[in-house]
């Protein structure tokens, strides 16, 4: 469990984050939507200790991050697992290696421990083939799952991802927001992440904050977010057509 309290942040003197206070449930998928310039980012960096805010405090599982010590800071960053946009793979290693580099950092693990936990991950996304290719010989949405492998792959007990459903195609991406949830789930891990996709709030979105100009605007469930009458959520909830129209479907009792 991650929970913030009273947290702000800005930088040169305007203001991104204004006093937010917010639980990030364990084994349960965590999502901050809202739009472009809202401090999704900014909050996400806060939480994993790459901006320091200038008042408030973020606590994982009830201590304070700023009462860690060095060491502890050090052992908090190895429980957390992080997915980046783009996947952020290394273009001249193999999948195996992009696997296992979080391994070398993190642990004095043999070589064949290594393998082993990287054998196991790469069959939990299903991709027990793909361990001597390279980056450039898969697809989108295998470089995702292989992304998804390395972020899981030291056993977090934080998972974070930004926007990890960025350039792929809606069936892969539905592939993919099932694929957090259930790694989530089987895991208890406290999963926080940010997107713009609705799919993915109607898909898992088990808990959802919505910041608009730095201040948690709605909290809620996939359920209670298309039901609500706040018109700040409504108005992003339903921006596109598609959704517009779900939303009228709704109102006339389809």
């Amino acid at each position: 469990m991650i929970e913030v309290k009273n947290l702000h942040k800005g930088f040169n003197g305007q203001k991104v984050l204004n006093g937010i206070d917010y639980v990030f449930e364990r084994g349960k998928t965590n999502l901050i939507i809202g739009q472009s310039g809202s401090g999704k980012s900014v909050f996400l960096k806060c939480m994993l200790g790459l901006f320091k805010p200038d008042t408030g405090t973020i606590e994982y599982d009830g201590k304070p991050y700023s009462n860690f010590s060095d060491e502890e800071q050090r052992e908090l960053r190895k429980e957390m697992g992080m997915l980046f946009q783009g996947g952020a793979l290394f273009d001249s290693m193999t999948v195996e290696e992009n696997i296992m580099f979080p391994l070398k950092m993190f642990t004095k693990q043999r070589k064949s421990e290594m393998l082993n936990r990287v054998n196991e991950v790469l069959e939990r996304v299903n991709l027990t083939d793909a361990g001597s290719k390279m980056p450039s010989e898969i697809s989108g949405g295998m470089q995702k799952r292989v992304a998804i492998a390395r972020a899981i792959v030291n056993k977090p007990k934080y998972l974070f991802c930004d926007e990890p459903n960025s350039g792929l195609d809606p069936k892969t991406a539905t592939v993919i927001d099932n694929l957090i949830q259930e790694l989530t789930h089987e895991n208890d891990i406290t999963t926080v992440l940010i997107t713009h996709d609705m799919n993915s709030v109607l898909e898992i979105g088990e808990r959802i904050a919505f910041l608009k100009n730095g201040v948690l605007a709605w909290k809620g469930t996939k359920d209670e977010i298309f039901n609500t009458d706040d018109e700040a959520v409504t108005d992003f909830v339903y921006s596109s057509d598609l959704f517009q129209k779900v939303r009228e479907a709704q109102q006339k009792g389809l």
